[in-house]
């Protein structure tokens, strides 16, 4: 039992950091952009809730790891995440206000900060796959940026801007 209690207890404290580097993010996004989300008490609690989230989808992909269903075995944490979040934000507007207390652009950098670092610990591995990588991922990036591009532009067009 002593294992797992200390594997949560090291996923806590590194879920922990993360929402440190997201508070760490909207502050140093404030001090540029003054009219930007303030960090408030409800902030505060906001990153309290999704490190709650967060944990909760970690005990309950765990618990389904034990399921007898492959489904369930194989659902990704993210997913437990995302239902956990979806529930809870559906039975009350309180944690609905305090996550939007949190600035989003404050937790996507951290967060492709950490994608970025995990890739780049990789890189021997990616140039083993091939150099038609490279080919596909600029495709997939020019793709996506036009995909990005034209449904802005009929956005605009449609709002008559």
């Amino acid at each position: 039992m002593e294992i797992g209690l200390n594997k949560y207890v090291k996923l806590g404290l590194v879920i922990l950091l993360s929402v440190g580097s997201i508070l760490f993010t909207q502050e140093m996004k404030l001090l540029k952009n003054p009219e930007s989300t303030p960090v408030t008490s409800m902030t505060i609690i906001g990153l309290l809730i999704l490190w709650l989230f967060s944990m909760l989808g970690i005990l309950v992909s765990d618990l389904a790891k034990k399921s007898r269903i492959k489904v369930i075995q194989d659902f990704p944490v993210l997913g437990w995440v995302s239902i956990a979040s979806l529930v809870f934000c559906l039975v009350s507007d309180f944690f609905i206000n305090a996550i939007s207390a949190v600035d989003f652009l404050s937790i996507t950098t951290p967060i492709l900060t950490y994608a970025g670092i995990s890739v780049a610990d990789r890189l021997m591995d990616l140039r083993k796959i091939s150099w038609k990588v490279a080919i596909v991922a600029v495709l997939v990036f020019i793709g996506t940026y036009l995909g990005s591009a034209l449904l802005s532009q009929l956005g605009l067009f449609i709002t008559g801007n």
